[in-house]
């Protein structure tokens, strides 16, 4: 008699782990796809952005992955002031060139790099600080028109998101 239950129990005993196998997969597989990223997270991966109506000198601001970000079509002498800087000078030495890809604009994340405040500077009434771009009133940290730290604690850079021009006038950022 055990001889005969022998093959049916090895069936039984690898029908059970089979079954209980694929059950698990079947819960396993929702679980694991429920921790991607939601379709509205995922639009606000990129943005685009049409540059048209800015003339040289203005400023925008724009909300991308919930942080400002600061679109500057530059004047000729803010490009210059920006180019002709020493390095010696900077305290996160970085050349102008590589900061932008058109140089008329620059666009950079509006978060000081000390504290995460929003520095002033977007609007034609804003103070600019002592380097004509950003000023962070929080602490004290003044950005040039290229968007570096020029004085004051903040240690970095604004940041400079990833973006590509689709046009002339448009980028996508992200």
């Amino acid at each position: 008699m055990s001889e005969q239950n022998t093959p049916r129990r090895d069936f039984i005993k690898l029908a059970t782990m089979t079954l209980g196998g694929v059950g698990a997969a079947s819960l396993a597989i929702p679980f694991i796809t429920s921790m991607n990223p939601g379709k509205d997270t995922l639009a606000l991966a990129s943005t685009e952005i049409d540059l048209s109506p800015l003339k040289e000198g203005q400023s925008l601001t724009v909300i991308w992955r919930g942080k400002p970000v600061f679109i500057k079509h530059r004047t000729s002498t803010e490009i210059e002031e920006a180019k002709n800087v020493s390095m010696e000078d900077l305290k996160d030495a970085e050349d102008d060139s590589k900061r932008v890809q058109d140089s008329k604009w620059l666009v950079v994340l509006g978060v000081c790099t000390h504290l995460g405040c929003v520095p002033l500077g977007q609007k034609t009434t804003d103070v600019k600080g002592d380097f004509g771009g950003w000023f962070c009133p929080c602490h004290g940290s003044h950005y040039d028109t290229s968007g570096r730290i020029r004085k004051g604690p903040a240690p970095k850079n604004l940041p400079v998101p990833p973006y590509v021009f689709l046009t002339e006038s448009k980028i996508k950022i992200g």
